[in-house]
């Protein structure tokens, strides 16, 4: 079955620690141009607002740094994806920086507010601090604790001022849905950099786990039969990749927080070319490619217009 593909481009950056990530998307953009690619000819990407202005200040948040930015990303994203969805467009989301993920799983619930939401999560961490458990304040790395309507209390560490407590609540409850997602419709697939806190927190609530190692000894294929029949309860299914699940050594460092021993991309691309062809899978999202840290020019653009082509390719 074809899946209709339209580009959604989220140039925010302001969740992430460094800089650049902001670029990704346009870098990808550039890799397609420069071989040629017709992965965008007739699909014009469309636009998010661009919330990167809040960088040129200081943030106030501490422990959720430039939240207040990141509830405007979340409701543009809110409006946006759910949009898409519901003129049976099938969004692929090309954002800076993870942290507005949380925003992309409030718009698949505003589309299908009744149906239930798996989420398969590629990335080399986890993502699921909160302002109460965070060692940086950096909110890429909490999509989804806000997606779980999560605070974590149990392994707080940060104490939190009034302000920063209600802009966080009222992330988790974007689109006015609030949890978006059970710990049980959650997978990780490559994760192997997390703090104790997120470790505590994972094993709390059971959330299951597919190592590099994993899918390595069993084959992506077997890895996807392996998700999907995890998530068979799941009405509709979402996949985050985030470039960093992949071994730097074999991509580049063009991204802002690389772990070594990832996925192959060989591997990654036949994650990413299982789960589009099901029909469960509604919305991708691509994240984190950043040609200002790239060791090797613009290679992780150039290998993520390869995964992308590949999906394209899959969904056609």
């Amino acid at each position: 079955m074809s899946k209709n593909i339209t580009f959604l481009v989220n140039k925010s950056e302001i969740t992430a620690g460094t800089r650049g990530a902001s670029l990704g998307p346009e870098a990808v953009m550039t890799a397609a141009r420069k071989s040629g690619s017709m992965l965008f000819n007739g699909r014009e990407p469309e636009y998010l607002p661009c919330v990167n202005r809040y960088l040129d200040a200081d943030t106030t948040f501490k422990y959720a740094k430039r939240i207040d930015g990141v509830l405007e990303i979340y409701n543009a994203l809110n409006n946006a994806v759910s949009q898409k969805l519901r003129a049976h467009q099938f969004p692929v989301i090309l954002a800076g920086d993870h942290g507005s993920a949380g925003g992309t799983m409030a718009g698949i619930k505003s589309a299908f507010p009744d149906k239930r939401l798996g989420v398969v999560w590629i990335d080399a961490h986890a993502d699921i601090h909160t302002p109460y458990t965070t060692p940086s304040g950096n909110i890429h790395g909490m999509p989804l604790a806000t997606a779980l309507a999560l605070d974590n209390v149990d392994c707080k560490q940060n104490e939190l001022d009034g302000e920063t407590l209600s802009l966080w609540h009222a992330l988790q409850n974007v689109g006015g849905i609030s949890p978006k997602i059970k710990p049980e419709d959650i997978i990780y697939v490559g994760v192997r950099s997390t703090e104790p806190q997120e470790d505590a927190c994972i094993a709390q609530l059971g959330i299951r786990k597919i190592s590099v190692a994993d899918v390595r000894q069993n084959g992506a294929q077997a890895t996807v039969k392996d998700i999907t029949d995890y998530l068979s309860a799941c009405d509709v299914m979402y996949v985050s990749f985030d470039v960093d699940s992949m071994d730097p050594d074999l991509t580049s460092r063009g991204t802002g927080t690389p772990v070594e021993n990832g996925l192959m991309p060989s591997e990654a691309q036949t994650l990413l070319e299982m789960l589009v062809k099901d029909p469960k899978t509604v919305c991708l999202e691509v994240v984190e490619v950043n040609p200002c840290l790239d060791d090797k020019v613009n290679t992780m653009a150039e290998v993520t217009l390869n995964l992308l082509e590949a999906v394209d390719n899959a969904v056609k």
